[in-house]
């Protein structure tokens, strides 16, 4: 005996039929007849043809459509009702010809070019299911597009359909008869925008959707606090609720560079968060990250992810608009792409470099005076061509100079505070007033990056250990990805140090080479902490790091020049002695 070979295979299946077909038929025959031929030839035949679909046949007033892709059959279904809606547009309500439309996601038989199967059977129901002019879909088939597609989906519950043994999950497509996209692009900002999408609640319990709801409102509350950063109001980017939308839909409809999306997951007493941040205009992923916390206390852990969140998303915006701002013609910059160029050269923290950024952050300043993020970053500029480019009294000046043109103009600026709290600090020897300045910036914005790892170094060389190591772990926790974090490590070490904790020293000094190794001040702490416990010969190979990339670097004198007090600057430069520093 032989067997037959059934052919099978997994498809997208369509189906579709005209709405009150029979009292169109009754009406005019011809003229029905005639209109649905045209709609057949012109409209039906093309759209399958350009989603790659195979029209398997026509039953009078339906059809039966196999597509390989279930993402190019829903694009294929909403493509053909938004256009049937428009050809509508000028006919009278009785005389228009309206499909209903069924797509499913099965296994199916093929026969002879014919296609059988429950898959299809399911998709002959969902198309029942529809209203005029309307799309219904299964579970599988929403499940594969939510994430593809630029248009939501509404939950119709569990159906019982004829024939079919078990319920089926349906849920109808937000169309509208339209395109989806029918808000007017807005412009967009000049400076960095976001908008924070609703997370989703991928939890049966509806408490996941108010902590998400929650978590969300206060992500926006702490992005809007970064002075440089256009926030949409939540009321705005709340409208999205419940949509699979596409990001690039979403920056144009809301003028914004970037869109923050995430969803919640609850498992058992643990819950799930995931972030994601995308380039709206490329749809580049810049950022994400995953959590996994207990549900001890919802307020504490929301408030932890929160900050999280807004500490990681600052530096990986500055690092985004720094790309983007590389592609820009020079005859187009504005004072803030001059401050973006000069970042990376800033964040060097040598001579060399600074000497690049500071004639592009002057150039920010002839174009707006009173901007006060260029203020702080010139101060920073000049305050490394004074500390390690030669103790030039006049350069030192200018750091100051800026540093409170800094705070004068950049009050509401947490980042321009922190800059500035960081060179009054070092160059001008004026604590309390630093003291001050970090303290504001961290009142405007608690998780901002800049202030808390400058606010760690300041505090470090003034022998203030705890604040030093409080601020820079949390710096640390935070932004662990963050240009600049090098310099946390570098205030955790001091603080180490001044404790005498040498071994916690050395740690932090490696972990700031490692994060920028040509910067002679992780060198020099790192010879320091080592000869504190002994090792000299190791210190000794520090030492001459430290000369290679400074090469007029005297321990006394940069003591002297950021103002560390006798307690700190005395064992430190013993230290140094040991370790063969001059």
């Amino acid at each position: 005996m032989s067997e037959e070979r059934v052919e099978r295979r997994l498809a997208a299946i369509l189906a579709t039929d005209v709405v009150g077909f029979s009292r169109l038929m009754g009406e005019d025959e011809e003229g029905t007849l005639a209109a649905l031929k045209a709609l057949q030839r012109e409209l039906i035949d093309p759209k399958v043809k350009e989603h790659c679909g195979r029209l398997v046949k026509t039953t009078g007033d339906g059809a039966l459509v196999e597509f390989a892709s279930v993402v190019d059959a829903v694009r294929c279904a909403v493509a053909v009702q938004r256009d049937l809606a428009e050809r509508n547009t000028d006919i009278p309500a009785e005389r228009r010809i309206e499909f209903r439309i069924g797509i499913n996601l099965g296994d199916i038989i093929i026969d002879e070019g014919d296609i059988y199967g429950d898959g299809v059977n399911v998709a002959a129901r969902l198309e029942g299911l529809a209203e005029p002019g309307g799309i219904c879909v299964s579970r599988v088939v929403r499940d594969q597009v939510r994430d593809k597609l630029d248009f939501g989906f509404e939950d119709l519950g569990e159906q019982r359909v004829k024939n079919i043994a078990r319920p089926v999950r349906v849920y109808r497509v937000l169309i509208g008869g339209a395109p989806a996209a029918t808000r007017a692009a807005q412009a967009v900002p000049d400076r960095p925008s976001i908008a924070v999408l609703p997370f989703q609640n991928l939890s049966p319990d509806p408490e996941q959707e108010y902590f998400a709801e929650g978590m969300v409102e206060d992500i926006i509350t702490g992005l809007s606090r970064i002075r440089w950063l256009f926030v949409i109001a939540r009321n705005s980017s709340f409208t999205y609720k419940g949509q699979v939308v596409e990001v690039k839909r979403v920056g144009r409809e809301l003028g914004v560079r970037y869109v923050l999306g995430g969803s919640v997951r609850k498992l058992g007493k643990r819950v799930r968060i995931t972030t994601q941040l995308i380039d709206a205009d490329t749809g580049v992923h810049v950022w994400g990250e995953r959590y996994d916390r207990s549900l001890d206390d919802i307020f504490a852990l929301q408030d932890e992810i929160t900050l999280s969140t807004v500490g990681a998303i600052e530096p990986s915006l500055r690092a985004a608009e720094i790309e983007r701002v590389k592609r820009k013609r020079p005859e187009n910059l504005d004072a803030y792409d001059f401050v973006l160029r000069a970042m990376p050269h800033i964040n060097a923290a040598m001579p060399e470099e600074a000497r690049i950024a500071v004639p592009l952050l002057e150039r920010a300043l002839a174009l707006e005076p009173d901007y006060g993020l260029a203020h702080g970053y010139l101060a920073l500029g000049f305050e490394v061509l004074f500390v390690r480019g030669g103790l030039d009294p006049e350069i030192g000046a200018a750091a100051v100079r800026h540093a409170h043109a800094a705070i004068t103009q950049g009050r509401d600026d947490a980042t321009a505070l922190g800059l500035a709290g960081f060179v009054i600090s070092l160059v001008e020897h004026d604590r309390p007033t630093a003291i001050e300045a970090f303290e504001s910036a961290l009142a405007l914005s608690p998780s901002c990056s800049i202030a808390l790892i400058l606010g760690s170094v300041a505090m470090g060389w003034a022998n203030e250990a705890e604040r030093a190591l409080a601020w820079g772990e949390r710096a640390v926790r935070l932004s662990p990805f963050d240009r600049l974090i090098f310099a946390a490590h570098i205030g955790r070490a001091v603080g180490h140090f001044a404790r005498a904790r040498y071994e916690e020293a050395v740690s932090a000094a490696r972990r700031a080479i490692q994060s920028n190794p040509g910067f002679s001040v992780a060198h020099w702490v790192l010879a320091a902490s080592l000869a504190g416990l002994g090792r000299i010969p190791e210190a000794k190979v520090a030492t001459a790091r430290v000369l290679a990339l400074a090469p007029n670097f005297t321990t006394a004198g940069t003591c002297a020049g950021i103002g560390v007090p006798a307690t700190l600057a005395a064992p430190f430069t013993e230290a140094c002695r040991a370790a063969g520093l001059p």
